[in-house]
């Protein structure tokens, strides 16, 4: 078994949902001090190498769904509402960790047990507004020293190594984008392998509308991007490849084609990994794809852009599942991609 990337790892214990991505940012920026770096004015990190054109923008958003605090009541029990989108029968039964006042507090998502449940109650799905948080306190008294309204909630879920190369943990969506976009754009300054320039970005608040990707996109003016996301693996119970294609776990990252993306990125892709030797497969939208992509493609004038997916298992859940392998292909992939473009590239429509 391989060790997990070090990096990656650190990226995941870091508990950084959609605008309060500080610790997942300063990891990212930790590790980017080979590169020039810098931010926009909503805290994306922006690091980038060599000087020459065109310049490659690859894309991974940073930030991860969570929870805020709205309010807390008398007997010190907390109240949240969503940061991105949940199934809230994902909640129940959760430690969660709060960012409170001096630190980390641990807390527990609580509901009435299902002892006491009347029979239509039983039948009923979960709602967020039937959940509580309790941190252990007293009172609202006690609770209001470690906690504030409007602090962010992470599900506790530490990343951990199952059989072969797959990995669980919250947040993969989307660290694994910052991650490899990272990596990549070390492995090209390690090579020296650009002729144009390179820069890696991890974006914020892509959760709660792609808002990071949309500044940064405008901050940097890439000649060309690439977002790196995650899509669902097809190789679990209940999906239908007819309606979301083929992409299983180890089948390499999933290169997208459709209506808002560069033809001539998706084809410059597929050449690369072909070429490369890279396992992939091809994934369709026929409007917009949900991803960063969307936004950096009409950013000022409009921005040619790809999108390179990961499968992932059980997405917007706290055991969201990878095969490092197909993390590693897209590395590769996006590193290759880079060292390939040369100045004058065609990338009109």
């Amino acid at each position: 078994m391989a060790e997990t990337p070090p990096m990656l790892e650190k990226l995941l214990r870091a508990a950084a949902p959609s605008g309060h991505e500080g610790p997942a940012a300063g990891v990212w920026r930790e590790e980017a001090a080979f590169a020039s770096l810098g931010t926009d004015g909503l805290g994306s990190s922006i690091a980038r190498i060599g000087k020459g054109a065109p310049l490659l923008a690859a894309v991974g958003h940073i930030d991860e769904i969570g929870l805020v605090v709205t309010h807390i009541d008398e007997k010190g029990f907390l109240w949240v509402s969503p940061i991105g989108g949940w199934d809230p029968q994902i909640l129940v039964g959760q430690r969660v960790a709060v960012r409170g006042r001096e630190g980390v507090v641990l807390g527990a998502v609580g509901r009435k047990p299902v002892h006491l449940l009347d029979p239509d109650q039983r039948k009923k799905a979960v709602e967020l507004k039937g959940l509580h948080i309790d941190i252990g306190c007293a009172d609202r008294d006690e609770a209001a020293a470690l906690v504030r309204v409007g602090d962010p909630v992470t599900v506790a879920a530490e990343p951990a190594r199952l059989a072969g190369e797959r990995l669980v943990s919250r947040a993969m969506d989307n660290r694994l984008g910052a991650y490899v976009a990272l990596e990549a754009l070390r492995r090209c300054h390690e090579r020296g392998s650009l002729s144009g320039s390179f820069a890696a970005v991890a974006a914020v608040q892509e959760e709660i509308g792609l808002y990071g990707a949309r500044t940064s996109a405008f901050e940097l003016r890439p000649d060309l991007a690439v977002a790196i996301d995650v899509t669902h693996a097809t190789d679990v119970p209940g999906i239908d490849e007819k309606q979301l294609g083929s992409h299983p776990l180890g089948s390499g990252p999933a290169i997208g084609r459709g209506s808002t993306l560069s033809p001539k990125v998706f084809e410059l892709l597929v050449e690369t990994a072909e070429e490369a030797g890279i396992e992939h497969t091809i994934g369709a939208s026929g409007r917009s794809t949900g991803t960063d992509a969307d936004a950096i493609q009409i950013s000022r004038s409009g921005i040619p852009t790809g999108l390179v997916s990961i499968p992932l298992r059980y997405m917007h859940s706290p055991v969201e599942l990878v095969d490092l392998g197909d993390v590693e292909a897209a590395v590769e992939l996006i590193a290759a991609f880079a060292a390939r473009l040369e100045q004058g590239v065609d990338l009109r429509r």
